[in-house]
């Protein structure tokens, strides 16, 4: 039978419960399941010893001493108490007390990068606006010229080619007489207003092949305020910074006045300078564009423009920015592009802005120099990093390429451990920092420089001697990028790659694209091959962060033409537009822009 439910309450049987719990007393002021505490019960420690206190005893039968605190540790008898610990330990609370081993410990990253030898980090201006101006100094890349008058001979090749005379004894001071293959044949067309299409190998002279046309052409006039007149498109800073030091005393001689505008580098100095009016500006796509945005100039009155390594932007994806400013620039002016190879885009901005232009291909994209040796080295991974020692250690300058700026730091820091003077190169640092590291190397103060393929293209120094590519390049392409830092302009030179077992299908394969005709050979670390380049034991004595900072640490720069930042500005400001001062003379009221860094010839 089943249970009785309980009936429900009623309505008078709740609110006679309710008037119950009302009435009813407080809450005991003890846990459930404690006694109350009172005077006569144990718990008053006051009354009863602690010997004598009532044991209780859970349902298991085992003995409950409550919970437990630690301040009752002290009860525990004749345990050793954990206070007597000498204070050189200390516990959890002294934990700063451990002495300097803790004290003044660098970030967890910084310790990393010093374990993997990594370039040491140096103290950074948070003003952007200041890093930016000290950008604006570098170690120029031009040659030493010669003093006192110099006459043109009479087989002199550029005179051959119809440039003015005083660009053709400018060259003779730094003595550029015969012209290269690609310059003979772009300048003629490109003096008669024609739009040239040159295709070279790199380190052929492109530089002198676009800008002696255009200066000449561009030559007795005088740009506006914001209205430049040439117009020189590459791809990087380091190369804009080449083209700029390669054109610069050209420039002076001509009466004209040019300006360099990239990324990294101060707005102040480069809005000031346009201003005034550049006849010639050096720009990379993406400050350029960004000039154009803030209204700082106009491209309707550009006469020539000129596409250098096309190619190479538009493997960086500049050609929607190309294209934007093309479509600025004044119809019916000159162009001029040049690139190694006319795919990915670059045929189409020959259609689209090039009218019937003149074809001038020297060489096909293939590293076909005489003077350049290449290397395919097929050595195990565990050697890998003895050779890139041996080789570096070298006399001589060497430029080594590396896949990511990670890696960059790693050999470099790896070469410094070993004793030998090397830094890296690639995006990942300021434009101050990549001036003073280009400077070094230029200057001969750093023998080794350890680059990624962005930074290749801007390279340009003499009597780089030796190539190494510890990890082989993408493509073909990249390959004769990079081997042309070496045998530029004639010179001789090796270009070396470190092929691991695993890569050796892939680097056959890229070396029949780029027209080599080395394959890779195995070599061990006593293999002739690398001493007849010139490999030589490192010292193994690392080179200190102090002493590496002072390698460098360039010599003082020199200013370039528009640099001045602030100064240049305030001078603008104050000085009015163009013209020379009251008193006519060449003062900082006089002449405005033009070339500032050493005198005139």
């Amino acid at each position: 039978m089943p249970a009785k439910k309980k009936a429900r309450w009623t309505t008078a049987q709740k609110n006679a419960a309710k008037k119950k719990a009302v009435t009813k007393g407080p809450k005991k002021p003890y846990h459930r399941g404690q006694a109350p505490r009172g005077k006569d019960r144990w718990r008053d420690r006051d009354d009863v010893p602690a010997g004598d206190r009532p044991k209780r005893v859970r349902r298991d039968g085992t003995e409950d001493r409550g919970q437990r605190t630690w301040e009752r540790r002290e009860d525990r008898g004749g345990r050793p108490r954990r206070d007597d610990r000498s204070d050189e330990r200390g516990g959890y609370q002294r934990r700063d007390d451990r002495g300097d081993r803790r004290r003044g410990a660098k970030p967890r990253f910084e310790r990393e990068q010093q374990r993997r030898g990594c370039a040491p980090r140096t103290e950074q201006v948070e003003d952007p606006d200041v890093l930016r101006q000290e950008a604006d100094t570098w170690t120029s890349s031009a040659r030493t010229s010669l003093t006192g008058p110099v006459e043109v001979a009479e087989d002199n090749g550029f005179a051959a080619l119809g440039l003015p005379e005083v660009l053709v004894e400018r060259l003779a001071r730094d003595a550029i007489t015969t012209p290269f293959a690609i310059q003979a044949a772009a300048i003629p067309d490109a003096l008669a207003g024609k739009d040239v299409l040159g295709r070279g190998q790199t380190g052929s002279g492109k530089t002198l092949a676009f800008g002696l046309p255009m200066l000449a052409r561009l030559a007795g006039g005088r740009a506006r305020s914001r209205k430049p007149r040439g117009l020189v498109l590459v791809p990087t800073r380091e190369l804009a910074m080449q083209v700029s030091d390669s054109l610069e005393p050209l420039v002076h001689v001509s009466g004209l006045r040019i300006k360099l505008v990239a990324g990294g580098l101060s707005y102040t100095g480069q809005t000031a300078a346009l201003d005034k009016g550049v006849d010639v500006l050096i720009a990379t796509p993406g400050r350029l564009v960004d000039l154009l945005d803030r209204g700082a100039l106009t491209l309707d009155e550009v006469e020539v423009a000129v596409l250098d390594e096309a190619d190479h932007m538009a493997d960086m994806g500049f050609l929607p920015d190309v294209t934007r400013i093309l479509d600025d620039c004044a119809d019916g002016g000159q162009r001029l592009l040049f690139s190694a190879t006319l795919d990915r885009g670059v045929g189409d901005l020959v259609d689209r802005y090039m009218s019937d232009p003149v074809t001038h291909s020297t060489d096909e994209a293939a590293a076909s120099v005489s003077t350049m040796d290449h290397h395919l080295l097929l050595i195990e991974p565990n050697i890998k990093k003895q050779i890139t020692a041996r080789i570096a250690s070298r006399p001589g300058r060497t430029v080594i390429f590396a896949r990511t700026k990670l890696g960059c730091e790693r050999i470099a820091g790896e070469l410094r451990d070993a004793g030998v003077a090397a830094a890296p190169l690639h995006g990942g640092l300021t434009q101050s920092a990549r001036n003073k590291t280009i400077g070094a190397f230029r200057s001969g103060t750093l023998p080794v420089l350890v680059a990624t393929d962005v930074a290749a293209r801007g390279i340009h120094v003499d009597n780089v001697s030796l190539v190494m590519q510890v990890d082989p390049p993408g493509d073909h392409k990249d390959y004769l990028h990079r081997a042309g830092r070496t045998a530029r302009a004639g010179e001789a030179g090796v270009v070396v790659t470190l092929v691991l077992p695993h890569q050796r299908k892939e680097v056959t394969r890229m070396a029949d694209q780029a027209g080599i005709e080395a394959r890779p050979t195995k070599t061990a670390l006593d293999d002739e091959v690398l001493t007849a380049m010139g490999a030589t034991e490192p010292s193994g004595e690392p080179i200190s962060d102090a002493d590496f900072r002072k390698l460098v640490d360039p010599r003082p720069a020199r200013r370039h033409s528009g640099t001045r930042g602030p100064r240049g500005a305030r001078e603008h400001r104050g000085g009015g537009r163009g013209g020379r001062g009251a008193s006519g003379g060449g003062g900082r009221g006089g002449r405005q822009g033009g070339y500032r860094g050493r005198p005139r010839d």
